[in-house]
């Protein structure tokens, strides 16, 4: 069996009747950031707005082409390096993060009760680091 290096603590959201999302907790150069868990992102992504808090906005590096997903088909991205981020005892040093408007993803959870999010954790960094989410321990394993 594998030996995994960190496990993350998840919280697994109601959303409306049926449905569920799960969110851990990374930093962003020791600040503490909750990132939605998605499995079918292909990358991890930022809120343009909400990164503010860990990053100046002189860094951001506006992309050309534009990206599809998050509930729209073309949406305008920039970039920006993060210095450390972290998950658990995963240390991502100079990071290229993508950086999107995440306001509708944000709406929505404040209409049902939850907390913002500041990004979505995704395929880049979950496949990479051989991720194992046990839902039976509310645990994300990276190695």
């Amino acid at each position: 069996m594998l030996g995994y290096t960190t496990y993350i603590d998840i919280d697994i959201l109601s959303i409306e009747e049926d449905g569920s999302h799960l969110i851990c907790k990374g930093k962003i150069n020791g600040k503490n950031v909750r990132l939605l868990i998605d499995t079918g992102a292909s990358r991890t992504v930022f809120d343009q707005e909400r990164i503010q808090q860990f990053v100046s906005n002189e860094n951001f590096v506006k992309n050309e082409k534009l990206s599809t997903g998050l509930g729209t088909n073309s949406m305008p991205t920039s970039t920006v390096t993060l210095k450390s981020f972290r998950l658990g005892d995963l240390k991502i040093e100079n990071f290229t993060a993508v950086l999107l408007d995440l306001q509708h993803v944000n709406t929505t959870y404040g209409s049902l009760g939850h907390s913002a999010i500041d990004g979505v954790l995704g395929n880049d960094i979950l496949m990479k680091h051989k991720a194992i989410i046990d839902y039976r321990k509310k645990v994300l394993k990276l190695r």
